[in-house]
């Protein structure tokens, strides 16, 4: 996009992040979280343009509620996805395993969703109580069988492999 984003702790991201849009002519349903703009940067500057088989790595702790913060970088989870002709294949991240913490990010979620955010994820006190009895080092990875078959068949709506 041609110039440098504001740091993830900058107490005013989200409104740098919305000028950045607005200057590119991009739009974000409202409530424009750190996450949904974010989002739709993605979505617009980088999945839409990959072609050939490619790794999007180390996304955003805010964009990845369930995935382990990155051993050595701030603000970055240990995630990936992995994208082709302009779609998303996988996801697949380390998972969070600290109750305290994934308590605080259900919190945060639900708070979002209150606020209008679709996409938030809801209070799951049942998977933060498993969490208090202890999960060992775990990883996700989902390749799910509906985004294979639209890749593979080349549709673009899921409900026509459905």
């Amino acid at each position: 996009i041609g110039e440098k984003l504001p740091a993830m702790d900058d107490p005013e991201v989200d409104q740098k992040l919305l000028a950045v849009l607005t200057k590119h002519n991009l739009e974000c349903s409202p409530p424009h979280t750190t996450s949904r703009l974010l989002d739709t940067m993605v979505g617009e500057f980088l999945e839409d343009h990959i072609i050939h088989p490619t790794f999007i790595t180390e996304h955003p702790q805010i964009m990845s509620p369930l995935a382990k913060h990155h051993r050595s970088k701030p603000f970055l989870t240990e995630r990936f996805e992995m994208f082709a002709a302009g779609r998303e294949l996988v996801n697949a991240y380390t998972e969070l395993n600290d109750p305290v913490t994934q308590y605080k990010l259900f919190l945060e979620q639900a708070k979002a969703g209150s606020a209008g955010d679709n996409e938030a994820m809801v209070m799951d006190d049942s998977f933060v109580t498993a969490l208090e009895h202890g999960l060992p080092p775990t990883g996700g990875f989902g390749l799910g069988v509906d985004r294979l078959t639209m890749f593979l068949s080349n549709k673009n709506n899921i409900k026509e492999v459905l």
